[in-house]
């Protein structure tokens, strides 16, 4: 039973590390970077924004996928009351993803061509739904590692 109880307490840690460390880039980019982009030109905030993509593509990829491994690893290696807050944080990761790729990606590729002097007569509109899109991966990545934080509590009381 020992080996277990140190697979799940490894799993928690992963996952804690890994949620903790997504939720703390999507909440660092909304809190403090998406502000400025409306204080500075439209050229510099587009300019800015291309350049951020090229960096945010993979890393926010590996730290998205990290999360999805991890918080789905704790939910397979806990039993009793800590797997439904796992199995939740699961959901919610993968939620982040869907929302970023389906949601952020597109728009962000509209900003390229924007940035290429290519300018939407909507671009307002489109980064007003950009922002909302945003705003719902934040609140997704934190709910997911809450609830990791939630089921890592519940392995530990377990011992």
């Amino acid at each position: 039973m020992p080996a277990k109880s140190n697979i799940a307490r490894l799993a928690a840690g992963s996952a804690l590390l890994a949620t903790g460390v997504l939720s703390g880039a999507f909440f660092y980019g909304w809190a403090n970077v998406t502000p400025t982009f409306s204080a500075v030109p439209l050229d510099v905030h587009l300019a800015f924004r291309v350049e951020l993509m090229k960096v945010n593509g993979v890393v926010m990829q590996i730290l998205m996928a990290a999360a999805v491994a991890t918080s789905g690893w704790l939910a397979f290696s806990v039993r009793g009351r800590a797997r439904t807050p796992a199995i939740a944080a699961t959901a919610f990761a993968v939620a982040s993803f869907l929302v970023t790729r389906f949601g952020n990606v597109p728009i962000n590729q509209e900003m390229k061509r924007w940035a290429a002097g290519q300018l939407a007569p909507d671009y307002l509109d489109r980064l007003a739904v950009w922002g909302t899109f945003n705003d719902i991966r934040v609140a997704t990545a934190l709910t997911a590692f809450v609830l990791v934080i939630i089921a890592a509590g519940l392995t530990g009381a377990r011992r």
